[in-house]
């Protein structure tokens, strides 16, 4: 039987009435996003909030809030976002993993009597997320991390995280070498470690945030060509993501190369909208136009830039030290 043009007539104008309550949906969504990824964290919670609130069942917007609430450090609200996610999707292997670092986060700011149930969590959710997605590479990294740091009693072990190693270095050599990297930084070995990140980065990683990790080390070391080799592959990896510049600044900068353009780079990345949460703080920016000016002998600027970095982040122990040292002088 054909449906009546009235009836035809009604749920079109029941779609046509339901049309703009679901745009303004959408579109508060895409703004908790966008707020969550210029780190604007207190605007995003609101936005996710209020979505949330009228989709209840939507587990990305659960997603997004438990990232939300770690960027404000606000764990608890972290933990629970995590868990709402989880529950309206189990297999989803990414909900799995943020729940496990949210729950990785308490743990770190616990008690040792509450801390090692939550580790035990936080292993289990990572765990979770690689049985369900084998190429979640963050997830694994975030297990073998776990393993290689946490002690036996509470399920760690550099043993466990051996096997993992190996499979990664078969899905991607990148991903393995960092990991097997990392892993050899927590047992104190630098010289193996930093074999791996050379390999890392020599095995054309796409993960500009892995690259990030080893430049930040190879800086941390004064190793201009490292971090210059990982600014490289940065830029292969993501022309238009602005950590391959920086990173490429900060080589300059510890090789006291092409100042001025160091210079310009790291203006424009404290300049840049929109920002991510994965890139470098704007503190470290300013550490770096600080020791460019230390370079130039223009130790006022210098002291500006450090200045400026702990404005931005009082705990920041470079930019503390770069002080104490100008003081020193």
């Amino acid at each position: 039987m054909r449906p009546s043009s009235a009836l035809l007539t009604g749920l079109l104008l029941v779609l046509v009435a339901q049309a703009p309550a679901a745009r303004a949906q959408e579109a508060s969504l895409e703004a908790g996003r966008k707020a969550y990824e210029n780190s604007e964290y207190a605007t995003a919670i609101a936005l996710l909030k209020a979505a949330a609130a009228k989709e209840p069942g939507n587990g990305e917007i659960q997603l997004l809030l438990t990232k939300a609430h770690l960027g404000a450090e606000q764990i608890d609200a972290a933990v629970a976002s995590g868990e709402r996610a989880v529950a309206i999707n189990p297999k989803n292997s990414e909900y799995h993993n943020w729940l496990g670092q949210a729950y990785g986060e308490k743990a770190d700011h616990a008690s040792m009597f509450s801390a090692f149930p939550l580790a035990r969590k936080t292993q289990k959710e990572f765990e979770t997320a690689v049985q369900l997605d084998e190429r979640n590479f963050d997830a694994a990294q975030n297990l073998i991390e776990y393993d290689c740091t946490a002690p036996p009693v509470v399920g760690g072990g550099e043993e466990k995280a051996k096997p993992l190693i190996q499979k990664l270095l078969a899905l991607d050599a990148s991903q393995g070498h960092f990991a097997a990297g990392k892993c050899r930084l927590q047992k104190k070995d630098v010289t193996a470690a930093e074999a791996e990140f050379v390999k890392a980065l020599e095995s054309k990683p796409n993960s500009v945030d892995i690259i990030q990790e080893m430049a930040a080390y190879f800086a941390n070391r004064g190793a201009a060509e490292r971090v210059l080799a990982a600014a490289d592959a940065a830029q292969a990896a993501a022309p238009e993501d602005l950590r391959g510049p920086f990173f490429r600044a900060v080589g300059w900068i510890l090789k006291s190369e092409k100042l001025p353009e160091s210079e310009m780079i790291l203006r424009n990345f404290i300049q840049a909208v929109p920002r991510r949460p994965s890139y470098p703080g704007l503190w470290s920016a300013h550490y770096w136009l600080g020791q460019l000016y230390e370079k130039q002998k223009n130790t006022a600027a210098a002291r500006s830039e450090y200045e400026a970095a702990l404005k931005l982040n009082a705990k920041y122990k470079k930019a503390q030290d770069a002080l104490k040292h100008l003081g020193k002088s």
